[in-house]
């Protein structure tokens, strides 16, 4: 029995032309281009859920780097997502990440057909090869092989099926594509139609507001100090070094001062670089000794105790002498109410955000920490605090944000041990582990526009970065 071999050629023939298109254009439409995506493969971001009573933020100063650190929590119904157009983008994002999961689907199923239809290549091949050589005619037997070949190859009928549906899903999911784009091109144009003086004052706007959200983020709650970070070795045991706290960021001068009591010697180094190498620095001579380690530089001018009394002393040192002096009510001094460590440190005078500080003890207060909030300017008692904790069991102590935190040692194994809140006049007990590296702590103080602690620690300068926990409300936003 003889078969039209022309008709069955033709069927192979158009077949191998599917099968070629297939391998070749298909897989590039659908990205798949001969590789399959591995499970795995592709990284998932996850945002982690937002508070919605307000921003809270974990900030410390710095990094090793220099880099501010910030972790911030945010509202789930922040500013940005009440923006009409970020909504719109919003929405085109869920509709891009639709199209991409089409495309994945068909990228697989396309991967699956097209190793099926190369599966089946090497037989088409061997049937064409036996109608060549048939030469225009078939037995009976010949025939018989070739029609059960042939219906190995019917399943490749719905495979062909199949592709025909993709395409089409190719071809809309291409619209859906040239769509989006142009709405995201529309979005675009729409936000960058402004003039010049517009985005100048859209700028003049975004500088407002972040710099009342600095304001904000002023003052937290202290939740972490950093390992040390020795910036030099340099003079005895005991002894203080500082910046100006109310400096413009440009003026780093860096003030020394060795040794805790009768001295008068001030250096004074025109950078923290000039400081570590040791040049660049003019000395001053205070007119009266000190007592102590707690001296603090605040807007131009030394606070400090004066040897052998409870007298403050305000020295200026841009014309070097005494602006105003002054005693303090009923304060201990020569070592009656001193921290753990003693070494004359009565009186110790800090600067935080809100403003001067004195930390002693009277008599009347049976030994506890006081603490005053000073006039900068008349050296006067504002308004004073009873801690109810005993000077003799702090290691030393630092204000931040109005808060007192007290270490309960000056060696090593210190931690923050106590908060006293002046806005509420309560406290409470922390646990903040401290690296005490040098062991012996004489000078602690807490610089607000650094957000760093300065102690001296063994005759090494040391700096910590902190962390402070915001909670800002979101309330009163537009």
């Amino acid at each position: 029995m003889s078969v039209p071999l022309l008709k069955i050629g033709a069927v192979l023939s158009t077949m191998a032309m599917v099968t070629n298109w297939m391998s070749q254009t298909l897989p590039s439409l659908v990205g798949l281009n001969g590789t399959v995506s591995r499970a795995g493969a592709s990284e998932k971001i996850t945002l982690f859920q937002s508070p919605e009573e307000g921003w809270q933020l974990y900030t410390s100063a710095q990094a090793p780097d220099g880099k501010c650190i910030c972790t911030a929590v945010i509202p789930a119904q922040s500013t940005c997502s009440r923006d009409g157009r970020s909504r719109e983008l919003r929405q085109l994002m869920e509709k891009v990440q639709n199209v991409s999961q089409s495309m994945e689907v068909l990228e697989l199923r396309t991967y699956r057909d097209l190793q099926y239809v190369r599966g089946m290549e090497t037989l088409m091949r061997s049937l064409d090869a036996r109608l060549r050589a048939a030469d225009g005619s078939l037995s009976a037997k010949s025939f018989q092989e070739l029609k059960d070949r042939m219906t190995e190859l019917l399943p490749l009928s719905s495979v062909l099926d199949q592709y025909k549906a993709d395409t089409r899903t190719i071809v809309r999911l291409r619209e859906e594509v040239r769509n989006l784009s142009g709405s995201l091109a529309a979005i675009q144009e729409e936000m960058g139609a402004y003039g010049y003086e517009d985005l100048q004052q859209r700028v003049m706007a975004l500088e407002a507001r972040l710099h009342a959200c600095a304001q904000k983020l002023g003052c937290g709650k202290l939740t972490g100090v950093s390992n040390p970070i020795t910036v030099r070795a340099m003079g005895s045991r005991f002894g203080s070094w500082m910046t100006d706290t109310m400096a413009p960021s440009a003026d780093s001068r860096v003030w020394y001062m060795d040794g805790y009591y009768k001295g008068r010697r001030v250096l004074e180094f025109r950078t923290l670089g000039d400081f570590i190498k040791g040049q660049n620095f003019i000395q001053h001579l205070l007119p009266q000794p000190w007592a102590g380690t707690g001296h603090v530089v605040y807007n131009g001018s030394l606070f400090y105790n004066k040897y052998q009394s409870n007298v403050v002393v305000k020295y200026h040192f841009r014309s070097r002498s005494v602006l105003v002096q002054r005693s303090l009510p009923g304060a201990g001094y020569n070592n009656t109410f001193p921290y753990s460590w003693g070494g004359f440190s009565d009186m110790d005078f800090m600067v935080d955000e809100s403003g001067l500080w004195a930390v002693y003890t009277t008599n009347q207060n049976a030994g506890n920490i006081v603490v005053s909030r000073l006039d900068p300017h008349t050296l006067e008692v504002m308004r004073s605090w009873d801690t109810g904790y005993p000077k003799r069991s702090a290691g030393e102590a630092f204000m931040i944000c109005g808060v007192l935190y007290v270490t309960n040692s000056h060696l090593a194994g210190a931690k923050v041990y106590f908060a006293y809140f002046t806005n509420t006049s309560s406290y409470e007990y922390t646990d903040v582990p401290f690296h005490n590296q040098y062991s012996h702590i004489s000078m602690l103080d807490y610089n607000p526009r650094e957000r760093a602690l300065y102690t001296w620690n063994n005759g090494h300068q040391v700096l910590y970065n902190v962390t402070l926990f915001h909670v800002i409300s979101t309330s009163g936003d537009p």
